[in-house]
C-alpha cells in the first residue's frame, strides 16, 4: 500500500536531513536528540529499567 500523505512526507524528510547531517550514525543521531532535549527546558518522563524476563518456549512433537 502506497499512500502520498504530504505530512508522512514531510516528516520523513525532516528525519532524513537530520540523519544526514550526522552521516546517518546512530549514535551521534541519539547524542544529538539528547542534547536538545537537556536544552529544551521540557519535563521528559524517564521509567526506571526493567530487567529482562526469561521465557521459555515449547513445542509439542506429535
Amino acid at each position: 500500500m502506497t499512500t502520498n500523505d504530504p505530512i508522512v512526507s514531510e516528516v520523513r524528510a525532516v528525519r532524513d536531513k537530520h540523519a544526514a547531517q550526522f552521516g546517518y550514525n546512530l549514535k551521534e543521531i541519539f547524542r544529538d536528540i539528547k542534547k536538545k532535549q537537556k536544552t529544551s527546558g521540557r519535563k521528559y518522563v524517564q521509567y526506571p529499567f526493567r530487567a529482562a524476563v526469561a521465557t521459555t518456549v515449547t513445542t509439542s512433537d506429535q
